[in-house]
């Protein structure tokens, strides 16, 4: 093919969820020709992929959405925590109401990106042979599109049906009395346990740690009331305030420390946050030494272990879900919200097997094999997660000016410039990847940010007339050096998780996720453009 034949664009941006919707509108408003290449064959990002039994957020309304009046003003979900059906009509809605689609190709899955040094542009491939010429190249592919399948022996000789949460069939699966295997109680397996275990004949979930959930309080919303607080500027209210906190949601840790309150007030707030208000706020609205400070840890740890109790009956499945000693400080890893979780795990047609205990030794045709024998079953679901923040960029293969991919790139460790860009890969930014404030923010907010930040920079661009922008050595190295120290400042290295890819084995366990905070994170991105673009060398047209 010829290269005259070859598509060019000024952006193409990959993955069609949140952070693309909002990149695409704001670089088509400054006169930019963009494109976005989607590997599913409709839009959503991961609400595409995400159809499992009982998928939903874990942000609640009105902040789990994009901040533009126009969209939101005529559109209301249906619960204050929405389900994967509602989050696929509001990017139906979007598509339409900003003419998304004839901007957007799917089933274009973008397996290579090289930089041509001649050009200063990427030349773009798909699976299918597409390829397209781009200046700028901006995978929005969030942190979580490469799925993990743990290596068990014979996974391969099993008779019946396995499901992973990540690719669960877009149709659906009747699990109506089977015997299910369920593997992994991370947020989607929670959501499944709960969702599944009154249906099935029998439920076995195989657990490595406890997940350590929070109440949802979860509840219909009604549209009078909502269209009321769009009126009297509730929705905004709410999405300003997401700027001046931590996690980018609406609330914020507690300007005291655990031990400022008496024994006494400390049950009081934590009945509030937990029980009256539910969601994150026992996590993100508590003290503010909570996550840093082992000894405040432990009461809220001892607090969250009462409450379950109360709602589990059996003795040793209290033991196995909220056992005496903290299997790591509490809120170190993300705690997933719940419905009622407890209460179904608690049915006798539920069993729990802890892995730690008693590995899958193998599994064979009929079912799984621990030292307490075989457990026949019909459905194997492996809710086993990602390979999570960097795999997905890791596994494409991008390749940067010396020739080397992304993955070459962090073979002695994940390392970039602000979590949003890397040296020896100009014109290229990632959005709600390594090393920004990704798992320990809002999506929508986090991404929302990130965007406002590159269209500001995409109109310096403009104004300087740059051809190339590349992050230095030098604020890459800056970036490590204080992502490093804020991690260890914190409770979170202390406990086995995704956040620093401790899920994966052989893996470099080592921060993934920026935990100082968005407001400092917003602060960094915004300072490297002063002074002549200081984090950044560039080049304009003339020189």
């Amino acid at each position: 093919m010829g290269s005259h034949q070859i598509e060019q664009v000024d952006v193409l941006l990959v993955g069609a969820g949140f952070a693309s919707f909002t990149l695409l509108n704001r670089l088509r408003n400054l006169g930019y020709s963009v494109r976005i290449f989607e590997k599913g064959g409709a839009s959503g990002g991961i609400w595409y992929w995400n159809c499992y039994p009982g998928a939903r957020v874990d942000t609640d309304t009105p902040i789990y959405q994009l901040f533009d009046k126009e969209l939101w003003e005529d559109f209301t979900f249906k619960e204050r925590y929405p389900g994967w059906q509602d989050l696929r009509r509001y990017f139906k809605h979007v598509e339409k109401k900003w003419n998304i689609r004839d901007y957007t190709s799917f089933n274009k899955n973008v397996d290579s990106a090289i930089f041509d040094e001649g050009r200063q542009q990427w030349l773009v491939e798909c699976a299918d042979g597409t390829e397209i010429y781009a200046k700028w190249f901006i995978p929005c592919i969030g942190f979580a599109s490469k799925r993990y399948t743990p290596p068990f022996p014979g996974l391969g000789n099993f008779k019946g049906d396995i499901y992973h949460t990540a690719v669960w069939p877009q149709h659906g699966v009747n699990l109506k009395g089977k015997r299910v295997a369920e593997i992994g109680t991370g947020a989607s397996g929670i959501q499944v346990i709960q969702e599944i275990g009154p249906v099935v004949k029998e439920l076995t979930v195989y657990q490595r740690t406890p997940n350590l959930c929070l109440p949802m309080n979860q509840r219909m919303l009604d549209p009078q009331e909502e269209e009321e607080k769009k009126k009297n500027g509730w929705y905004e209210t709410e999405m300003e305030k997401t700027r001046d906190t931590f996690a980018g949601f609406s609330y914020d840790f507690m300007e005291k420390n655990t031990f400022d309150d008496t024994a006494e007030e400390r049950e009081k707030v934590y009945h509030n946050l937990m029980v009256e208000e539910g969601g994150f706020k026992f996590w993100l609205a508590t003290y503010k030494d909570m996550l840093f400070d082992l000894k405040a840890n432990e009461p809220a740890y001892n607090f969250w272990r009462q409450q379950v109790l109360k709602r589990v009956k059996d003795p040793e499945k209290q033991r196995l879900l909220a056992p005496e000693v903290a299997p790591h400080p509490w809120g170190t890893k993300r705690p997933s919200l719940e419905q009622r979780f407890y209460e179904v795990v608690d049915q006798p047609n539920v069993k729990i097997i802890d892995v730690n205990e008693n590995p899958i030794e193998e599994v064979t045709a009929t079912g799984l094999r621990t030292k307490q024998g075989l457990v026949e079953v019909d459905v194997i679901i492996l809710a086993t997660g990602f390979d999570s923040v960097t795999g997905s960029l890791a596994q494409l293969n991008i390749q940067g000016t010396k020739g080397g991919t992304i993955a070459d790139h962090w073979k002695d460790g994940t390392k970039t410039a602000m979590g949003i860009a890397m040296p020896e890969f100009p014109n290229m930014f990632f959005l709600y990847g390594p090393q920004a404030p990704t798992a320990f923010s809002s999506g929508p907010t986090c991404t929302q940010f990130q965007a406002e930040w590159v269209e500001k920079t995409f109109k310096m661009i403009q104004d300087k007339g740059i051809t190339r922008l590349e992050a230095t050595p030098e604020s890459e190295e800056d970036w490590c050096k204080r992502m490093n120290e804020k991690w260890n400042a914190t409770l979170f290295p202390l406990a086995k998780s995704w956040y620093q890819g401790a899920n994966i084995p052989g893996r470099k366990v080592e921060p993934l996720n920026w935990s100082g905070g968005l407001v400092e994170y917003v602060n960094t991105l915004n300072r490297s453009l002063e002074n002549d673009m200081q984090g950044w060398k560039y080049s304009t047209a003339t020189a």
